[in-house]
């Protein structure tokens, strides 16, 4: 995925307030007329961020694993970052 600069009106109005849209706005005027909201993709991945992570943590530290079979070193140092 590449960085794209948005290409949506900007509010005039600072923004929803408590998802208050204000009339007389560019962009609050858009979503009062049925624009999609703006959504920004890197949103929403903290659960798969997570799955990914105890995946990775079961792999190394299960039964034959890379842990269990003394892959790690001296000192195992998996997860530390």
């Amino acid at each position: 995925m590449s960085w794209q600069a948005s290409t949506t009106t900007k509010h005039t109005c600072g923004g929803p307030a408590f998802g208050r849209l204000t009339a007389g706005c560019p962009r609050c005027d858009e979503l009062i007329g049925g624009a999609a909201p703006v959504v920004q993709s890197w949103r929403g991945q903290r659960a798969r961020d997570e799955a990914m992570r105890i995946a990775e943590h079961r792999d190394h530290f299960k039964a034959g694993g890379r842990h269990a079979r003394g892959l790690c070193g001296p000192v195992c140092t998996f997860g530390d970052w």
